[in-house]
């Protein structure tokens, strides 16, 4: 049984007469904006390029996106790409496409296994980069970030999905960097699972575990906007009396840190869709492709937000 939503058309299989390109696309689910935004960008790229798009929403659960890659397989498409829910546990399924011969290209997240001849390439952000680039920023503004002034930075850690790339990628990125820094300690670390509620009920917990929390680093702009609503219920200031730093940059979140909520946001694009029918193309028509399409992304402080906030994308 396939999964399909947004419009898709799961009725007809590939082969099409008119020589287009038909697509099984595997999306983690629509659990933050920047996954709403990358959903848009996949299906808008696709009607753009004239490739047919079956598309699914594992509604965050591996075993239904290994559900919808079989589905494919089965109806013969001719390309699939997916955003793993987790990076391990695909060894058997991306065989079974490889037995097809139906080439896989993995999107935004990576996967964890030996055999790189299981997916013809992988398209996405440098998730340790990102982790870096938010602990070297903190680093870089220790003074400012001591909110008690007591010569201590305590910070606590809203984690992505548990196994998910981004939030292991994330995670190291941010310990290396702030791993010199004597001052700066991760006095707690929990996963709020990339939502926006999850982010607020682990903030809650914080607050009520922990003393003289400096700092909070969340994994997506989603969880950091769930801690904002923690903060401001316990009588706090975010932005003041809590830092936040956070990774995405999408709307929601660059609007918190125009206002000054959110102090430093590390950029993940979620407009991948041009560059996923691209590649597919080549693929498809026997084309070699790099292993590994690092997508360019940037930084924002709160200045800089308020400048390219009105013409944000997503």
């Amino acid at each position: 049984m396939v999964l399909t939503a947004c419009g898709s058309d799961s009725d007809s299989a590939s082969g099409n007469d008119d020589g287009s390109i038909t697509m099984g696309f595997a999306q983690v689910g629509a659990e933050s904006g920047w996954r709403t935004a990358n959903t848009k960008s996949v299906q808008e790229s696709a009607e753009e390029a004239g490739f047919e798009l079956k598309f699914s929403d594992a509604q965050q659960k591996q075993e239904n996106q290994i559900k919808a890659i079989r589905s494919y397989i089965q109806q013969k498409v001719d390309v699939i790409a997916f955003s793993p829910v987790v990076e391990t546990g695909w060894d058997a399924v991306l065989q079974e496409a490889k037995r097809a011969k139906i080439p896989v290209i993995l999107t935004d997240r990576a996967v964890d296994s030996e055999d790189t001849s299981l997916y013809e390439t992988f398209l996405g952000s440098d998730f340790i980069l990102e982790g870096e680039k938010a602990g070297e920023w903190l680093v870089e503004n220790a003074g400012e970030m001591d909110v008690d002034g007591n010569g201590a930075i305590n910070v606590v850690q809203l984690e992505g999905t548990t196994g998910a790339a981004p939030a292991l990628d994330r995670a190291e990125g941010f310990a290396s960097a702030i791993e010199a820094e004597d001052t700066v300690e991760v006095v707690a670390s929990q996963t709020g699972d990339f939502t926006r509620d999850g982010g607020k009920k682990v903030m809650e917990t914080f607050l009520g575990s922990e003393k003289g929390i400096d700092v909070v680093f969340a994994h997506n702009d989603d969880m950091g906007l769930g801690a904002i609503e923690a903060i401001e219920a316990a009588g706090l200031e975010p932005g003041k009396d809590i830092k936040i730093i956070t990774v995405d940059a999408v709307k929601d979140g660059m609007a918190a840190l125009a206002e000054g909520k959110i102090s430093f946001i590390v950029e993940c694009n979620p407009l991948l869709g041009p560059q996923l029918m691209d590649l597919a193309q080549k693929v498809v028509d026997g084309e070699d492709v790099p292993e590994r399409v690092v997508t360019e992304e940037t930084t924002f402080t709160q200045e800089q937000a308020a400048e390219v906030l009105a013409d944000r994308q997503y």
